[in-house]
């Protein structure tokens, strides 16, 4: 029966349709709490690095070798800086704004407002951002179709992925869809997204070696999934909410890396 209803949900999803430029990752393979402020240094990066900073709930900065920076599931809160881009989500207001500063040249929604699945496919200097679409639970109103975006993106050799408000597995199309993915953001609250257990099916699936827990308000929960994760990933916990990472630095076995946040 559990298999019946697991193949059941992995069609839940939908995607959206082939990104048109040549994909370095595919062809390899509202009662939310709001962020919490932290500091954000700019980074002097090697060609073959990229940073990362948590800053809370959904939100990390990616900044690129080339001083690109893009924030994730933004909501308004930018740690002090003006970002090249953000991209959001609407499970709820806390992973977007509808008032976005103005000087903020790309702004990305991960649906469409006019309805069909949202289409990102954009250069924004040497980050490239694309999305895969899946479906939104929407309260008395039901299942959204093409409410959440998975956003990846493609930036000095990785292929870091944002999973945003995923609310169901992912099945064989999402997963052709997404492509490698080195390093994955992954919210694991296990109630206004989806159980840890199901969202560790999720991990196994997508195979990335460094997977970083958001969007877990506080110890507690976010202990309750590390100890879902057993044996299947390494466990390092960082003092601080930044990290360098590369291609050539990715470890041989599978990473759980919290940052603090929440």
């Amino acid at each position: 029966m559990r298999n019946v209803i697991l193949a059941a949900v992995l069609f839940l999803g939908s995607v959206a349709p082939a990104a048109a430029l040549q994909s370095d990752c595919l062809a390899m393979a509202s009662n939310e709490p709001r962020v919490v402020p932290v500091s954000y240094t700019p980074a002097a990066l090697e060609a073959d690095q990229v940073k990362l900073t948590y800053i809370g709930h959904s939100s990390f900065i990616i900044e690129s070798p080339g001083g690109t920076r893009v924030i994730t599931d933004f909501a308004g809160y930018s740690a002090g800086i003006v970002p090249d881009a953000v991209t959001m989500n609407r499970a709820h207001s806390s992973h977007y704004t509808d008032m976005p500063d103005p000087a903020i040249k790309h702004v990305l929604r991960g649906w469409n407002p006019e309805g069909g699945p949202a289409v990102v496919d954009e250069e924004i200097g040497d980050i490239r951002v694309r999305n895969v679409t899946t479906d939104i639970r929407g309260g008395m109103v039901g299942r959204q179709k093409d409410g959440n975006s998975i956003f990846i993106f493609e930036v000095a050799g990785l292929c870091i992925g944002h999973l945003g408000h995923l609310h169901h597995l992912l099945g064989a199309e999402h997963i052709g869809m997404i492509g490698r993915l080195d390093i994955v953001m992954v919210p694991v609250d296990g109630g206004y997204t989806m159980g840890q257990a199901e969202m560790l099916e999720v991990m196994r699936t997508i195979k990335a070696r460094i997977v970083i827990p958001m969007h877990y308000f506080g110890p507690t929960t976010l202990n309750r999934f590390i100890a879902t994760m057993g044996k299947d990933f390494e466990l390092e916990t960082s003092s601080t909410p930044e990290r360098i990472v590369s291609a050539n630095t990715l470890p041989d076995t599978p990473k759980l890396l919290v940052l603090p946040g929440n």
